[in-house]
């Protein structure tokens, strides 16, 4: 194996170059992981705009992988050598608040992939063991996508979504769909809702029961008749804009849920007595747990979910440009991109 690997680096906004630099030593609790795909997520965009305000510069972009093990110390996991494995790529401090609680994915401290720490854009990285799950022989671009369907499914999780509940998910991109999947699993009736017919033909493909086009459609009409007027049990928020979030609330039952998966980066002004008035309970929802990534792996493995529809385009990690700059300028053609870092 050559000591050389080409890695991404997002050297300053709008900047994007392909260096040269050693392959990473593992240390003590760590294997070297040589990178099959990586997905590219909103925040990687974010950091490539400089809109991303937890971001430094030059950055390593990337947290959504797949990889091969290339060497790894005995371990208790199962994990060895030339095993195809995804990782969780959100590294917690272990001593704050949450973190004593085991609630890590809200770590205080929490450092990213590819937002406070470098990510997975190269051709080898480390990583702790014990963050590293085994793809029980799935294909590596479904592997690639574990990481951003955990983000859907934890969401779901908080809400506890039962079967038969109605469930409406706003926003139809990879992690709305994410969601509109894990609500399905529970068993519950879903509808998702964006402004782009492309996205929602994906959708209605893999199972949601219904489609709602914002440019096309009286949304508080075709709630009240979906629901005989009873309103939503659970509504997913993964857009964060403020008219979504309100739409949320106007469409939700009394007693009902709203989750929060959104990164909103504009303020709302509402009047919190409808909290009140509707008992709503409302849940944020942030990263995922270690539980998410195995199960999801198993229902994977079990053929419980289909991604594979999700993935609009595949690039050459050396044609990175041009795959981030599609992302910029025509976002509502590209659903889920992957980056090809190794065969």
């Amino acid at each position: 194996m050559e000591n050389m690997m080409k890695v991404v680096y997002i050297k300053s906004p709008g900047n994007i170059q392909i260096l040269e630099e050693p392959i990473p030593t593992p240390k003590k609790g760590e294997a070297l992981l040589k990178v099959k795909y990586c997905g590219i997520c909103g925040s990687d965009v974010a950091v490539y705009k400089g809109k991303q305000p937890f971001a430094t510069y030059p950055r390593i972009p990337g947290h959504e992988f797949s990889a091969e093990i290339v060497s790894i110390e005995n371990n208790g996991l199962g994990l060895r050598e030339g095993m195809l494995v995804t990782a969780n790529p959100y590294f917690n401090c272990g001593h704050c608040y949450p973190c004593r609680k085991g609630n890590i994915n809200c770590c205080v401290n929490n450092e990213t992939m590819g937002v406070q720490r470098n990510g997975s854009f190269a051709q080898y990285i480390t990583m702790p063991i014990h963050r590293i799950y085994s793809g029980e022989g799935l294909d590596a671009k479904i592997l690639a996508q574990i990481e951003p369907f955990c983000i859907g499914f934890h969401a779901v999780n908080r809400a506890n979504v039962k079967e038969k509940e109605k469930v409406l998910v706003f926003g139809a991109g990879a992690i709305g769909i994410f969601a509109m999947l894990s609500a399905k699993l529970k068993g519950a009736d879903v509808y998702i809702a964006d402004m782009l017919q492309s996205r929602l033909e994906v959708a209605r493909a893999l199972g949601a029961n219904n489609t709602l086009n914002l440019t096309q459609v009286d949304l508080d009409k075709a709630i009240y008749e979906i629901t005989e007027g009873n309103g939503m049990d659970v509504v997913v928020e993964a857009v964060g804009a403020p008219k979504s979030f309100l739409s949320a609330i106007n469409s939700v039952a009394f007693s009902g849920k709203i989750v929060l998966i959104g990164n909103g980066t504009k303020e709302v002004t509402f009047n919190q007595s409808v909290l009140v008035k509707k008992e709503l309970n409302i849940y944020g929802s942030r990263n995922s747990l270690p539980n998410d990534f195995r199960q999801l792996i198993k229902l994977a493995k079990d053929g419980l979910v289909d991604t594979e529809k999700i993935v609009t385009d595949i690039y050459n990690f050396e044609d990175c440009v041009q795959a981030f700059l599609e992302l910029v300028n025509n976002p509502g053609d590209h659903l889920k991109v992957l980056l090809k870092f190794n065969d």
